[in-house]
């Protein structure tokens, strides 16, 4: 006994891992291609109904329709015998079709065909069944001939004509007629019962006065046959006058005996009634009596189901649709006048014959899977289920040991080739059965596209785009993506990849184009295709057409200025209230405008501007209005501006109706702008009365329209007109209007089950809209029931929006629905929604909890999963807790910071890859599972150590140039070394422009952190590379290039502020001019420069005061920007003021938030960028700046999205940065303090430069010919008179080239004033010192004050020996003349 079950536990246990395992059934995509190849058993698509009712008259067609993969080919059987078609010439079956056709032109009668039918469609995998088809040929008997004598009855007491009407094929439907043809009117007295007789209450004197006949009429042969009439002979113990009749008394005035309530039909105190699940229930009470009683109906221990019920024949019958289990119980109907009352019980029974709760449905499988078919159904009494294989029972088929059958269920075990086959389910009881075929197809299929080949998709840029890879194989293969042909499969970031194939990409940029490779890989092949993604810039107006008035005669132009994609082609068309607009000869049309010369009154209307690509599209609109030339006073009409409508007046209401009325206006002046539209607002006085609320809005040359209600509201209405200056001030309120009520006709919104607790559920759903109760009382009726294992309905009606049901088990699924009612009737049930209550803590621990393959940032994670059946609730996750004990490093501390990562999978072994892990730490780590509510309890900790790696940047890495010829570079540690630092290598080269010298490295050993480079060329500039070392390699490079040398820190206040960047490419190493000097408060005019800039009209006003005498305006045109308006894209400028902010009458935007302000600064420039949630395009931004030295503010007005980069900061500066919507000034950032780089200028030697030497030359030139022509004159006699001109001269060039920087290094006097000194390899001559300080006395003009005499000598070649010396004197000079000095040679020479 033991051992038998220890047997039976250890089978539980084995069917329980199977189910766990079982795989998931493949779905066969419809695709063409596959389903041609696709070899799959028969099924059964079309078949008669069970019980097939033929006309006799007709042919004989019972449908029989199967597919499957060969053709399949038809059999039957009647009466459970093979039906051999062949041998009756009557009967024919359709081509490719198991449908019969029974025809009678050659004779034969259809009552010899009438039996049991069934079809059998067969392929090589196996045999399908339709179901047994009951074929009857209808009948319609003949009334049996009688002679009826006529029916004596007393006035006052009751009767009951019989109709009996002969048995037929569907029974017939029964009427009373006269023999006249004249229907016997019915009513609370006279009415026709369910078997067809008449049945008085208590008769009249009256009735006496026709004949009654039945009537039956058959409907397959549309035949109606009539009964021998009854005749009535009424006796009345008073004379009868035809003439005291009237319907308020039926006696006229004779006294008729009463008599109490009885019952007719049915008979007695109580009856039965058994009826089928979902068939209709009809329950009667006729009663006799006078005066005729009055019938009510109740149901004993419970109310009338009353969204089912209805009551007919004068509430004698009870009529119950639909029929379920609910319905059961005992039936009270109540018949009852003045005299008293009188009771009858009807105990209604409802069997059932099988219905579906788990259909079976075809399974398609891969070899060595498993999966299940199940059939469940029920009914009442509980039916039986028999399994059946290619139509025989499967009791009776071969064992097959990868099959097993518990009850209700099959299990299959590693199927394999050649085990398809067609199963078949039969459930029944007495009432009836099932009969349901499901495939089993073992399919081996390798990995197929089924997609078109290398698709190119183009998306716009920033929007959510899905790359669909539709594909197939069995067993089901695995399918990764793949971006240009690299890297590991794309899942998880902004990627997703669904089950079905399809790549989602979050938000596209442009950097996500490329060619993406899906590729589908299972143990019989690998399939893969293409799809090529182009990303492509959004399609816009930039500049929009714009609302004017033009003057009958003039010209009028409507802009529409595109940007889009490059490479998108794009076309854009013009309509004119809403309809194409013919050019014609008049009207011209370019790129980026419409014009339209010489206006008349047919070009008023609205004119649309639509931009479409191939991928997307951009329209705005303009109204143009005509107005008439001023002929009488023009100059006073020119004058005056347009102005605001006046209000409309007059409002009036007419042609009421349930949901409408007709409002009517008469429109105010429209002071010269056309009316272009009403907005009708509405007012209503039970929820929010007083509160204006918008209606809808017509066009402006309308003044009548039927506006659109809802039901149960007190309406009244105003009108505001509007024009292109503004609105009007609304009109007078209209008289009120209340529209009549009505059921509701919405169906309740957000309808959802859920639980707050273990062993509840919370029904909630969205109250309906004030405007859309439509009527009173409002109330729902809600209604539930357990879906798993479909209970009856319970329901409850609330006027709140919450219902809680307590006692339910954990997590089990239900079925909601529900109905909003008020006083006038019920609206619209709402979809069944599936819903669950609460659930609970899981309960068991995830085991064989592990970790294998840790590298430097990398682990495997490995556990078992845990039974479904212990999540007590939704399963949500695995979730991993783990957290950075400890670094392997010596002395580095961490910070034990608490990480979590969900995984969703339902495998038994699951497995991830843990990633972004710290190199050269120890790690503690631990699992859970989580339901949606409970985490369950903690699997084991395990411990483990990543690898050494790489180590991170360094932490800061500064260069200062401290002279000429040095730079000195000092950086720090990095953060995180990842391992054993063991030095840090420094890499670097020359940079010129976009030219680059050849790369040299240094190495370092771990301690040292600085760096002293000499220049051999003080204006060459270096890039340098900086990274830090382990046992591993090189960790992550900090990268730096050297700065210019600086000498200045000015504040700099220019135009071109701002400029629009892309903070993914910008620069930071953009060279930077040099300062300005710091300017006087000034005004400066809007500015156009170079194309790339954005002009701005800047206003600085610092907190010193300054005398308004004492502000200049200066208008500043910069010369790069000459004409670089023609060929640019016009911007609208964003306008920079200086103003101190008020937050006073502001507007405010409700959920509206501007946050995440960053500042990345430069030398005098800043890249800014924020998030925010206002609309895309609809919103301007202001940024505002505060100079710390000065408190001077600087606000910049921008439309376009962050990133912006704000140019002409000063240099070396302290800024406080806000940024703020224009629109709701209270909407702000938080404060961002930041400061700039310093300044660096570049020492360039002014000596080697080009032009500096072509100067010179020229100068030079031209001294060479004013001394030859002084020489010249002076050969001639005397003294040059010009000489004091050319001693100016050469004084003036000497101290112009004072001027100019002679060496990189300036030395200050204390005075303030420079000194400058040239080198050495400059000074050939010593003694011109003593001529270039200024302190050489007063002369006249003579080649002696330049050393011509003294000690000057020529050698015999003519060059010049001696060297300059102090002027001496005048008598001196002029006795030490020489006629050597008319040389021009010696001139030159001289002036060197």
């Amino acid at each position: 006994m033991l051992g038998k079950g220890r047997h039976t536990a250890l089978a539980l246990v084995s069917l329980l891992v199977l189910l766990l395992r079982e795989a998931t059934p493949i779905e066969v995509p419809q695709d063409p291609k596959i389903q041609q190849d696709l070899k799959q058993p028969p099924t059964i698509v079309k078949q008669s109904v069970k019980d097939y009712i033929v006309d006799p008259r007709d042919n004989i067609i019972i449908e029989c329709e199967a597919k499957g993969n060969p053709v399949p080919t038809f059999s039957w059987r009647r009466n459970g015998k093979f039906f051999n078609i062949g041998k009756d010439p009557r009967v024919t079956m359709r081509k490719r079709s198991g449908t019969l056709e029974i025809g009678f032109r050659s004779g034969g009668r259809p009552e010899d065909y009438e039996g049991e039918y069934q079809c059998f469609a067969t392929n090589d995998f196996g045999v399908a069944l339709s179901n047994k088809i009951l074929l009857r040929v209808s009948k319609a008997p003949l009334w049996p001939k009688e002679v009826l004598e006529p029916v004596v009855v007393t006035e006052g007491s009751p009767l009951v004509l019989t109709c009996n009407p002969p048995p037929g094929l569907p029974p017939p439907f029964t009427f009373w007629m006269s023999s006249a043809m004249n229907p016997i009117s019915q009513d609370k007295r006279v009415s026709t019962g369910l078997n067809g007789d008449l049945y008085f209450s208590n008769v009249v004197a009256q009735d006496a006065q026709t004949d009654y006949s039945c009537n039956a009429r058959f409907l397959f042969t549309h035949t109606i046959q009539q009964k021998n009439p009854f005749t009535l002979k009424v006796l009345t113990k008073e004379p009868y006058n035809e003439t005291s009749y009237n319907a308020t008394d039926p006696y006229g005035g004779r006294k008729v005996s009463e008599s109490t309530p009885t019952f007719l039909s049915p008979s007695g105190s109580e009856s039965s009634k058994i009826v089928q699940r979902d068939e209709q229930l009809l329950l009667e009470c006729i009663a006799a009596g006078l005066p005729t009683p009055t019938v009510k109906w109740f149901k004993k221990g419970g109310e009338l189901p009353g969204h089912k019920v209805k009551f007919q024949n004068f509430n004698k019958t009870l009529k119950i649709i639909s029929v379920s289990e609910e319905d059961a119980g005992e039936y009270v109907c109540m018949a009852n006048s003045h005299l008293g009352s009188i009771r009858h019980s009807i105990f209604v029974q409802v069997k059932a014959a099988p219905y579906w709760l788990d259909k079976p449905t075809d399974l398609v499988l891969a070899p060595d899977e498993n999966g299940r078919l199940v059939c469940r159904a029920n009914g009442n009494p509980k039916p039986n289920i028999q399994w059946l294989i290619n139509g025989q029972p499967i009791d009776s088929s071969p064992p097959n040991p990868n099959r097993q059958v518990l009850g209700d269920t099959i299990l299959f075990r590693s199927v394999q080739m050649g085990g398809s086959a067609v199963y078949q389910c039969n459930a029944s009881n007495q009432h009836g059965y099932l009969l349901s075929n499901a495939f089993v197809s073992v399919l081996d299929m390798p990995p197929r596209m089924l997609g078109p080949k290398n698709q190119l998709i183009k998306v716009i840029e920033n929007n959510r785009t899905f790359l669909d890879c539709p594909f197939f194989g069995s067993p089901l293969p695995e399918l990764r993506w793949f971006k240009n042909g690299q890297g590991s499969g794309l899942d998880g970031g902004q990627y997703r990849v669904y089950i079905n194939g399809t790549l989602e990409i979050k938000r596209a940029r442009t950097e996500d184009e490329g060619t993406y490779t899906c590729v589908a890989n299972s143990i019989l092949g690998t399939a893969e295709n293409q799809v090529r993604l182009e990303v492509k810039a959004q399609t816009r107006i930039i500049r929009f057409p714009e609302h004017q008035s033009a003057i009958r005669g003039s010209t009028a132009r409507f802009n529409c200025k595109v940007k889009s994609d490059p490479s998108l082609p794009v076309t854009v068309t013009w309509t004119k209230d809403d309809k194409s607009l013919y050019l014609g000869w008049r009207l011209r049309k370019d790129d980026e405008s419409l014009t339209i010369p010489n206006v008349n009154e047919g070009d008023e209307g609205t004119y649309a501007c639509t931009v479409k690509s191939e991928i997307d599209q951009d329209s705005a609109s303009a109204r143009l209005t005509v107005l008439e030339e001023a002929s009488l006073n023009p100059s006073l009409s020119s004058t005056l501006p347009p102005d605001r409508p006046d209000p409309p007046m007059d409002l009036d209401l007419s042609d009421p109706a349930a949901r409408s009325v007709r409002l009517t206006w008469i429109p105010g002046n429209d002071h010269r702008s056309l009316i272009t539209e009403f907005l009708v607002q509405f007012e209503e006085d039970s929820w929010e009365p007083g509160r204006w609320q918008n209606l809808s809005t017509y066009p402006g040359d309308l003044n009548s329209v039927i506006l659109q209600l809802a039901p149960f509201v007190n309406y009244q209405f105003r009108v505001i007109a509007i024009n292109s200056v503004g609105q009007s001030q609304p009109s007078r309120p209209s008289p009120r209007y209340k529209t009549s009520g009505a059921a509701p006709d919405v169906i309740t919104r957000g309808l959802r089950g859920w639980g707050s607790k273990k062993d509840n559920m919370e029904i909630t759903w969205e109250p309906l809209l004030d405007l859309e109760r439509n009527g009173p009382n409002l109330q729902y009726n809600v209604w539930w029931r357990r879906r798993d294992v479909r209970e009856e309905w319970s329901n409850v009606t609330t006027e709140g929006s919450k219902h809680i049901i307590h006692n339910t088990e954990t997590y089990v699924p239900y079925e909601i629905k529900i109905q909003a009612i008020n006083e006038f009737g019920q609206g619209p049930e709402s979809n069944v929604v599936i819903g669950y209550s609460g659930e609970d803590k899981p309960t068991n621990a995830i085991t064989d909890f592990r970790v294998s393959k840790v590298d430097s940032t990398k682990a495997n994670i490995h556990w078992k999963s845990v039974d479904p059946n212990s999540v007590q609730g939704e399963f949500k996750e695995y979730k991993l807790y783990y957290w950075r004990e400890s670094s392997i490093v010596p002395g580095l501390m961490v910070i034990k910071e608490n990480k979590t990562k969900g995984i969703y999978s339902t495998t038994s072994e699951p497995s991830v890859i843990l990633t972004d892990l710290v190199p050269y730490s120890k790690y503690k780590i631990f699992m859970v599972v989580a339901n949606s509510r409970f985490e369950g309890p903690p699997s084991n900790t395990v411990e483990f150590s990543t690898k050494e790696g790489v180590p991170d940047a360094p932490r800061f890495f500064r260069i200062n140039r401290r002279s000429f010829d040095t730079i000195y570079l000092e950086w720090d540690k990095p953060l995180e070394p990842n391992g054993i630092l063991t030095g840090y290598q420094l890499k670097y080269q020359t940079v010129n422009g976009s030219r680059v010298g050849r790369q040299q490295l240094e190495t370092f050993l771990p301690n040292m952190t600085d760096f002293t480079l000499r220049l051999p060329d003080r204006s060459t500039r270096y890039k340098f590379l900086l990274s830090a070392l382990t046992q591993v390699g090189a960790g992550e490079v900090f990268a730096e290039e050297s700065p210019h040398f600086t000498n200045e820190d000015n504040f700099t206040d220019t135009t071109g502020l701002v400029n629009l960047i892309d903070a993914s490419v910008a620069s930071t190493f953009t060279p930077t001019p040099p300062p300005l000097a710091s300017l006087p408060p000034t005004t400066m005019a809007p500015t156009t420069i170079a194309p790339t800039a954005i002009s701005t009209s800047t206003t600085t006003t610092p907190k010193a005061t300054t005398s308004p005498s004492t502000t200049t305006s200066t208008t500043t045109t910069p010369t790069t920007a000459t004409t670089a308006t023609e060929a640019t894209t016009t911007i609208t400028p964003p306008v920079l003021v200086t103003t101190r902010r008020t937050d006073q009458n502001v507007l405010v935007a409700p959920g509206r938030q501007i946050w995440d302000l960053t500042v990345e600064p430069n030398s005098n420039y800043a890249n800014v960028s924020w998030r925010h949630n206002f609309p895309a395009g609809s919103s301007e931004f202001v940024l505002e700046f505060t100079l710390d030295s000065n408190k001077t503010e600087k606000t910049v007005r921008v439309n376009q999205q962050p990133p912006i980069r704000v140019a002409d900061l000063i240099a070396g500066a302290t800024y406080r940065l806000r940024v703020y919507s224009h629109e709701f000034n209270s909407i702000s950032s938080n404060y961002f303090t930041f400061k700039t780089q310093a300044a660096y200028i570049d020492q360039v030697d002014i000596a080697t430069q080009g032009w500096f030497i072509g100067l010179m030359c020229a100068i030079a030139l031209i001294i060479l010919i004013l001394l030859i022509v002084c020489f010249i004159k002076r050969s001639r006699g005397g003294k040059y008179p010009g000489g004091c001109c050319v001693t100016g001269f050469l004084k003036y060039l000497v101290r112009d080239k004072k001027d100019l920087p002679l060496d990189s290094v300036d030395h200050k006097d204390q005075d303030g004033s420079f000194d400058y000194h040239s080198d050495e390899d400059n000074k050939p001559l010593q003694g011109s010192q003593t001529s270039l300080d200024g302190n050489v006395k007063e002369s006249d003009d003579s080649l002696v004050d330049y050393g011509e005499g003294g000690d000057g000598q020529f050698n015999e070649d003519g060059s010049f020996i001696g060297q300059y010396t102090v002027k001496k004197d005048k008598d001196e000079t002029e006795g030490n003349e020489s006629s050597e000095a008319t040389s021009p040679v010696n001139a030159i020479y001289s002036l060197a």
